[in-house]
């Protein structure tokens, strides 16, 4: 199976974007969160790339409107690889409700207390609450 020249760009630039695309849901995180205000923007621009490709294919320039949404698909998938990032952005202060950021209270020589008392009088009532029970055999 032979492609003419005039379908294999198009080829090439599909299994580019699908490239792309995939990478940038399965490519490993970013380290640091893109703040939001910035992705915003990426995403304006990737609207803004469709709307001139739009304004392209209505003018009949099929090669130069293919190759903006490909800008735009481009930028979209970026975005989108950016917005998997995680840790702390410069987006501003963090207000603190991630349950794994609490610790217990120091004690006074600067070491954390854990009230074991505690822990093992709710271990047992949880395995109370949770016991299965054995069904006799006869």
């Amino acid at each position: 199976m032979i492609v003419p020249p005039t379908q294999a760009w198009k080829l090439v630039l599909a299994i580019v974007l699908c490239v792309a695309i995939l990478v940038s849901a399965s490519a490993r995180a970013p380290r640091k969160s893109v703040p939001s205000s910035e992705l915003r923007r990426l995403v304006a621009s990737a609207l803004l790339l469709y709307a001139v490709g739009a304004l392209a294919s209505l003018r009949h320039h099929t090669a130069l409107a293919a190759i903006i949404y490909a800008a735009g698909i481009g930028v979209c998938a970026f975005a989108a690889w950016l917005s998997r990032g995680h840790g702390e952005s410069d987006d501003g202060p963090d207000d603190g409700d991630d349950p794994s950021d609490e610790r217990p209270p120091p004690g006074p020589d600067g070491v954390p207390r854990f009230d074991w008392p505690a822990f093992e009088r709710e271990l047992r009532t949880y395995m109370r609450r949770h016991e299965r029970r054995t069904v006799g055999v006869d």
